[in-house]
């Protein structure tokens, strides 16, 4: 396949340590252009990428007529508005999760998708992970029975970087923007279940989210079931996503940050048979998705997550604020 130019919309850390460095690495892809007018955090990019074309605007990135497709880390409450941006140019477009603020915001990004032709969806990366896959094939095929139960954890702790974007109200901050779309989403991606009824409680500090505790009731093809996640940016890290079907459990040990927070593993538990464990040492999760994104665009394969697929997490994370009655 032709390769595909890439150019990405500011030096975010997360795009200089992951993505930008996935693009380059990806088969079929090329890291070719990069939007910023600091010289310093160029260089982080041109480091592993020397012949990088730097842009000093965003704007000169999308007028660039070499660069085909474009990834965007900018800060949540920009998602919406660069991706439009970037489609209007007539690029594909990967943005960073949660590609909008609110459910209806993405009906703009399906309107202009659906008329230009391009792809433009969500970088909701955990898709393209074989543990993730593993998982919906599992419980689709009824390996552990009709699920009963799903519980999600995921926390870290950054107080001490108050001037973090996921700390900041301004920039679309909190925990449930940043990992509850992981949380949420992840259940949903399995099973193909949505809340009917849910409660939730928030703790909130400085206008963000700093906790949330969600419980809820799902229905989905295989029936309804109950469900309980946790989201965190005040305590220790972890991660753990539990599905309890009526002949057995699924437990994902790393399932959000596989590699970083610990090896990626399946374990299933089943009445009366010995434990049994899967595990995904050398998958790579980003590059997986990169090189998805290019073989959608060049073959027409469908891509795992669409933005209708975005918009129901979208929906359910609206849910969750809405239902919140403080204390």
């Amino acid at each position: 396949m032709k390769p595909m130019n890439w150019g990405v919309l500011g030096a975010a850390k997360f795009a200089r340590d992951h993505m930008a460095r996935a693009i380059h690495e990806a088969e079929g892809a090329r890291f070719y252009a990069l939007a910023t007018s600091s010289a310093e955090k160029a260089k982080g990019f041109s480091d592993f990428c020397p012949d990088l074309k730097v842009h000093d605007s965003y704007e000169a990135l999308l007028a660039d007529p070499a660069v085909e497709a474009v990834y965007i880390p900018l800060p949540n409450n920009l998602h919406v508005e660069w991706t439009l941006k970037a489609a209007k140019a007539g690029k594909h477009v990967l943005t960073e999760k949660p590609i909008a603020m609110k459910a209806e915001e993405i009906d703009a990004l399906i309107a202009l998708r659906d008329a230009s032709g391009l792809l433009v969806t969500e970088a909701y990366m955990i898709v393209h992970h074989p543990q993730w896959q593993r998982a919906k094939a599992l419980v689709d095929e009824g390996a552990i029975g009709r699920i009963l139960h799903a519980d999600a954890h995921f926390s870290y702790d950054n107080r001490d970087d108050p001037g973090n974007i996921r700390n900041r109200p301004e920039t679309g901050g909190g925990s449930i923007p940043d990992i509850g779309v992981y949380a949420y989403g992840s259940v949903r991606y399995v099973t193909g279940a949505e809340p009917v009824r849910l409660t939730s409680r928030i703790i909130r500090e400085n206008g963000v989210d700093i906790f949330a505790q969600v419980t809820a009731d799902m229905e989905g093809p295989g029936g309804g079931f109950t469900y309980h996640a946790m989201t965190s940016m005040r305590l220790p890290p972890r991660q753990e996503v539990v599905f309890q079907g009526e002949d057995g459990v699924i437990r994902l040990t790393a399932p959000f940050n596989a590699g970083l927070f610990g090896e990626a593993q399946l374990h299933m538990y089943r009445s009366g048979k010995a434990d049994h464990i899967e595990r995904f040492p050398g998958a790579r999760q980003y590059r997986n998705q990169v090189e998805n994104f290019v073989r959608s665009v060049r073959t027409g394969a469908a891509y795992p997550w669409s933005l209708e697929d975005a918009k129901g997490t979208q929906v359910m994370i609206d849910k969750v604020f809405a239902a919140d009655r403080p204390l």
